[in-house]
């Protein structure tokens, strides 16, 4: 018996836009979808102790983040009728303003894929051991905790 490895979501540095739109024209042909969604996970500039955040630097467990994303998109089919679903996670650095995090699902209908991109992301930040450095404009730095 073979154990099927995970689909590996992770994406050196930034996610560009012309990766999304890439991703996005390759569904026109899908004619039983009606509605897409997509959220995308953008680093801010905040600013923690009067210090600006210029990137956020991104390290994960691959192989068991992997696997949560892989729980997390069948756990998403199993309670939602998506056509289909898509997730893409930066690791390295990844500047202020820049796109760190790719969700895309479709459905035949609308509602769907609203409430499946809430529960996608919500499952991503509680259980995907992903970590994010936080790099401010003078070079120091901390851990990112979600929120």
């Amino acid at each position: 018996m073979t154990t099927k490895k995970s689909k590996n979501v992770f994406k050196q540095g930034a996610i560009s836009s012309e990766f999304i739109g890439e991703s996005i024209a390759k569904h026109q042909t899908k004619t039983s979808i009606g509605a897409h969604s997509i959220f995308l996970g953008q680093v801010r500039a905040d600013v923690i102790d009067n210090k600006t955040v210029a990137a956020i630097e991104y390290t994960a467990y691959e192989d068991m983040a992997n696997e949560k994303f892989n729980t997390i998109r069948e756990a998403t089919f199993e309670k939602f009728d998506l056509t289909c679903m898509h997730i893409y996670h930066s690791l390295g650095t990844v500047k202020s303003g820049e796109i760190c995090l790719f969700v895309f699902a479709s459905s035949p209908r609308r509602k769907v894929v609203f409430k499946a991109i809430e529960f996608i992301v919500e499952e991503i930040k509680a259980h995907v051991p992903v970590f994010g450095k936080e790099i401010f404009e003078d070079n120091s730095h901390q851990w990112k905790e979600n929120s």
